[in-house]
């Protein structure tokens, strides 16, 4: 009889948005992304800094870990390269057959070195491979908590799936089976991130800005370019080689085409002036991904006759897209991890492997339904601002939530950094920054002194959940600021600076079982000025990763506008 392992080490690891999480029979010690550590946004470095932290909070060595679960299946890369030569029957894509048939062979030869240098590192494990979609569907499954639910995965690529319909069961020992996929070359987040870096952002970062910028454009003007170049069908999508030729997983072939390129505008150039064209292209690209992943949404209702939904991938990042399938009424409930991108599948990779033995002893799986804090904490850790001379301090008493509010009451832009560090791309509270919606001028001070960044990005909303129907519309909880809601009359009245320019909010509710000291801070705001709404966002400016340690959260502070920081019960100001 086989002995599910009891040290399952999760990894996502060599790509991008590195990340390590660590069950011990089944239970969810904890998961953080490597960034938040070593300061390098999106690395795709070994994340050492989140093993050797893991194995710390355990009290364990590499030598105790049994089995090592990677987040990539390399065999199945190798089952697209016979594929790809079918590129060579047209005249459109004939170009691209061989070095797409090479390029993917190369990758599964890459991965199934990576799996080997995963194995030196622990040599009393095994490594255990787990397909991609797999590793997703697992870890927004089980993050739910739900007994059976459709499970919507949507990506730009994963081996050779692009997209999967699955059906989970069990909240004890999670499962799914995939009952549809799609393959490469029909990907959504292929499309998103190829217009992402023609309109002059860096793909895998700043697809957001590119849904904020949507909000500003019309997308009439190239709404008949998108039906063409992302098609349904009965069954999902295909895309128009002629726009979006298929991919080549080799760098220097471009991923938009000539005819789209001479159908819409010139690629953009970082530092050129955002126009009327690119803010047309947004928002047609916007919409297509909405009323594409509507159809997907629409299927799984089908195919499954589930009346949850999860979603998972990256594009599941798109908050507008989630409220829009909330809003459908497909699904009774829909649920987004808070990792719902590449770093969460060391999550589902470990749930895999744990729930994948045949052991009638293997433990239920603990710790991960409904959890976000997941990462180090440094409650204990004494302050030192040597560093930063300029910087000065004083502790808080047990009144700490009372005193943020009354700051934020009355103005301040403040820096928040307690207990343990969020998963996901998402700040929760823990690594915030803060600030009252009702401040005149708070969104344009925040973006052009604090974020650096372009001053049409929104900010977005933490409500009491208790409260939440007063100001949005949603009508569902949205613990891991992952969907966009529309918002009430009273919203816009009272707190217009947290309404974007589509009328939605990416909300975040708070209830006190979630995260206590900010479900104290915002009653404490809103005995104070009614609105039991605060303005947050995350704590780090543009093109660095949110703070993870004292460190990273003392050199925003003196590097931004941030007013001050309240950093484990330390009131530190400039």
């Amino acid at each position: 009889m086989n002995r599910a392992p009891s040290v399952i080490l999760g990894m996502c690891s060599y790509t991008h948005d590195s990340s390590a999480a660590l069950l011990v029979d089944g239970e969810l010690i904890g998961f953080v992304e490597e960034e938040r550590l070593s300061q390098r946004k999106h690395t795709k470095d070994y994340p050492r800094h989140a093993v050797k932290w893991l194995l710390s909070e355990a009290g364990l060595t590499a030598a105790d870990v049994d089995a090592v679960a990677y987040n990539f299946r390399p065999a199945h890369y190798l089952a697209e390269s016979p594929a790809a030569l079918r590129l060579a029957l047209s005249p459109t894509t004939r170009d691209l057959a061989l070095p797409r048939a090479r390029g993917f062979a190369k990758v599964a030869l890459r991965t199934q070195l990576r799996t080997r240098a995963l194995g030196r590192r622990f040599p009393s494990s095994r490594v255990s491979p787990v397909l991609h979609h797999r590793a997703h569907q697992l870890a927004a499954f089980a993050a739910s908590g739900w007994n059976e639910s459709a499970v919507l995965i949507v990506d730009s690529l994963g081996e050779r799936q692009t997209t999967t319909i699955a059906r989970g069961q069990d909240a004890l020992h999670p499962s799914t089976r995939t009952l549809e996929a799609i393959n490469d070359p029909a990907s959504l987040g292929y499309v998103y991130g190829a217009v992402t870096e023609h309109l002059g952002w860096r793909r895998g970062d700043e697809e957001g800005t590119v849904m904020a910028l949507a909000a500003l454009g019309d997308p009439e003007r190239f709404r008949h370019l998108f039906a063409r170049a992302v098609r349904t069908t009965p069954t999902g999508f295909s895309l128009d080689p002629a726009c979006f030729p298929p991919r080549v997983l080799t760098s220097g072939y471009p991923r938009t085409s000539r005819r789209f390129i001479a159908a819409t505008c010139p690629e953009r150039h970082p530092s050129e002036p955002i126009q009327d064209v690119h803010r047309d292209l947004a928002a047609a690209l916007q919409e297509r991904t909405e009323q594409v992943m509507l159809h997907l949404a629409r299927r799984a209702r089908t195919i499954t006759g589930s009346r949850r939904l999860c979603v998972g991938g990256g594009v599941a990042t798109n908050c507008v897209s989630m409220g829009r399938i909330i809003e459908a009424g497909i699904f009774d409930e829909v649920f987004v991890p808070p990792t719902p991108g590449d770093a969460g599948t060391a999550i589902g990779a470990a749930i895999a492997v744990h729930t994948g033995s045949r052991s009638r002893s293997r433990r239920p799986v603990s710790g991960v339904a409904r959890a976000c804090y997941l990462g180090p904490s440094y409650q204990h850790q004494a302050l030192d601002l040597t560093p930063w001379p300029g910087l000065q301090h004083k502790t808080l008493g047990v009144e700490s939530a009372e005193f943020l509010a009354d700051q934020l009451a009355h103005g301040m832009i403040v820096g928040l950094f307690q207990g343990r560090v969020e998963a996901g791309p998402r700040a929760l509270g823990n690594r915030s920054i803060l600030a009252s919606p009702l401040e005149p001028g708070v969104v344009e001070r925040l973006n052009a002194t604090v974020k650096f960044r372009e001053p049409f990005r929104p900010f977005a909303p933490m409500v009491l959940a208790e409260r939440a129907a007063e100001f949005f519309t949603l009508g569902q909880e949205a613990p891991y600021m992952s969907m966009a809601s529309g918002v009430t009359d009273e919203a816009r009245e009272r707190v217009p600076a947290i309404v974007h320019a589509n009328g939605t909010s990416r909300l975040q509710t708070v209830t006190r079982s979630q995260n206590a000291f900010m479900h104290d801070v915002l009653s404490a705001f809103a005995r104070r000025t009614g609105v039991p709404v605060l303005i947050n966002t995350s704590l780090n400016v543009k093109g660095k990763p949110i703070c993870g340690t004292p460190a990273m959260a003392l050199d925003c502070l003196a590097n931004s506008g941030l007013d001050a920081l309240l950093l484990e019960g330390q009131w530190i100001t400039k």
